[in-house]
Parts: C-alpha cells; structure tokens; sequence
C-alpha cells in the first residue's frame, strides 16, 4: 500500500470516528526538557585548559542534560553575553599572577545575574581568579591562597561527608589519580564541605584530611567547586566526570536528576 493510500484510509477512520464521536488516540512524542545553558570560562589558566576545557564540554555533553559554549576571551565578556545562560563554569584563572579582570560594573552586572537563581562552577584552579571581588571568592567557597600547596600527582581515595546534599546522595567512595590540594584557603565559613582526601605521605602529602569540594548558596546564587581535575587524564575519571555534572546541573537547577552511577571505580 503506498503511504498517500494509508493517509487516506487514516483520513478515512478519522472522519468516522469524529462523526460517531469514537475516542481515537493519536500518539503524540512528549516534547523534550530543555537543556541546562552552560557557558565555561577558559581561554587562560596555569594548568592546560586546552586539553581540559574539551574534557569538561565533553563530560557536561554526554549526559544528555546540557547546552554548553564557551568563551576564550573572558576579558572582553560584557553583562549581556551572560544572560542567555542558567550557570558559569570557570576553567579560567589568572594565577599566579593577582590581576583585575573585568570592571566593578562588569562584576556587579554578574553577581546581580547570579542572585537571580543561577550558578557558578568552579573546576580545579577556577577560583584562582577575581581575587579583588568578594563576592565571587565567597561564592566559590575557596582558592588557592597563602599556605596552599599540594604533593606529586598520585592515586588516592576520595571520600564523601556526611553533609546530606543531593549532589552526593547515593555516591561511595572511590578511587583517582589526581593532584590533591592542601591548606586550601576557605573563603565562605559557610560553604558545606561535600568530599576529602588525606594526601599520601609516600607522594609528599602531609597525611591530613583536606577538603576538596563544597556547595555553597548566597543571596540566591548557588556555588559549587570541585578541586579536582589538574589535568586531562583526572578528568577521564567517571566520578569526575560524574561528580560535574551533578553539581552543574545542582548550581544550575538547585536539583539532581542525574542517576547515581551503578559502578563508582575510576578508569585505572
């Protein structure tokens, strides 16, 4: 039967059905959820943000639950580029060197969108930036500050609190090869500590419980930092990737639809 012949007939049962008022259903694809916008600040950083920043597209891409661009020249960024977006992840730094990067009309016009209900992400050494804008560090809940250091990139253990937050719920411990920061400087007395590490004394580390990732709400805006993630390969680890994007779509969202992934073991 050609498909003009089906169509008719189509026609045909539905000419009937709506004259004898017969209940006909048509099957109708449910529209999809839109997408979280997601705009990652790269372009500059001590660590090599060109092979990082297409690992945490790529990590935000394979969930399905986000649109993401980016923008490399961050300095020239003006307010309105950001409006299109629900939350930020900064891959961007300007350490070691301390330096202002936008005006205080640029940073008032970002943190007034923030207070709006969006988000901002913080991987790795994303928070070693606008250290001349408070907000910002609060919101970021901590940075590489004075003391900070961290031990030979090794594989160690990574454990969850026991803070109650939808960005950990269901997730075990599990096992990375990264670097692990130590006296990493608190900027928000309270931004909820979700994951330490104790630093192995074999690789240099001091043996000490030290936090490596918070969440934190401030006027509305919502802030996660994950400390992990120095380069590439810590970035191929599947809770990273997972950890991301949960706490992407938490900052964005103030919600985790994400599954818990049914195997927490890192790619050896």
């Amino acid at each position: 039967m050609s498909s003009l012949s089906r169509f008719s007939r189509y026609a045909r049962v539905l000419s009937v059905g709506l004259a004898l008022h017969i209940p006909i259903s048509v099957a109708v694809a449910a529209p999809e959820s839109p997408k979280i916008r997601v705009l990652v600040l790269s372009g500059k950083n001590n660590h090599d943000w060109r092979k990082t920043t297409p690992e945490v597209v790529s990590a935000l891409l394979e969930s399905g639950l986000f649109a993401v661009d980016v923008e490399e020249d961050v300095a020239a960024m003006k307010a309105d580029k950001i409006t299109h977006y629900d939350v930020l992840v900064s891959n961007f730094n300007t350490h070691p060197k301390i330096e202002s990067v936008w005006s205080k009309e640029m940073g008032d016009s970002v943190e007034a969108y923030l207070k709006k209900g969006h988000g901002l992400v913080i991987v790795h050494a994303g928070s070693a930036v606008f250290y001349d804008w408070p907000f910002f560090q609060s919101l970021a809940s901590a940075t590489w500050g004075k003391g900070t250091h961290h031990a030979s990139i090794h594989e160690n253990e990574v454990s969850f609190t026991p803070v109650a937050h939808p960005i950990t719920s269901g997730l075990k411990p599990f096992q990375t090869k990264d670097e692990f920061w130590e006296m990493i400087s608190v900027t928000d007395p309270n931004a909820l500590c979700l994951a330490t590490v104790v630093p192995k004394p074999a690789a240099g580390g001091g043996g000490h419980v030290e936090k490596i990732m918070f969440c934190n709400e401030i006027d509305g805006a919502r802030g996660f930092s994950l400390f992990l993630g120095h380069n590439a390969e810590a970035m191929g680890n599947p809770m990273w990737r997972t950890l991301l994007q949960r706490g992407t779509e938490w900052a964005a969202t103030g919600k985790v639809t994400e599954n818990t992934p049914s195997n927490n073991n890192s790619k050896k």
